[in-house]
């Protein structure tokens, strides 16, 4: 199994900056791609960015040049820095990552994202 443990949501006013973290752990070895979801009220959970352990990333247009995934593949830990939040940004976010060992991907607890007009 792999555990995701997620942290650094909170409330901030528009145009701030949040960094989220999510540290794996379990069969974190075998965990060759991460990413952030988010899910607002009402709306469909969707794609924010996504790593690979060679380091290719995707993003969601919405928040190409704004965000930036990086990952600590030592460690295990994946980070999504958010700067010049937007309140279309309010969204519970969730860590996901992607396993060799298991045909179903592993998702966080979930971290709140509050942006204030």
């Amino acid at each position: 199994q792999v555990q995701l443990v997620e942290s650094g949501g909170g409330l901030v006013q528009a145009g701030g900056s949040l960094r989220l973290s999510c540290a794996a752990s379990g069969s974190a070895f075998s965990v060759y791609a991460m990413g952030w979801y988010r899910q607002a009220p009402g709306k469909q959970r969707e794609l924010v960015a996504r790593i690979t352990s060679g380091g290719r990333t995707n993003y969601a247009d919405s928040v190409k040049g704004r965000f930036t995934i990086s990952r600590d593949n030592a460690e295990n830990t994946v980070y999504l820095q958010m700067n010049d939040l937007k309140p279309e940004d309010t969204a519970v976010y969730y860590c996901n990552a992607a396993s060799s060992l298991y045909y179903n991907d592993f998702w966080g607890q979930g971290t709140q994202v509050t942006v204030s007009s």
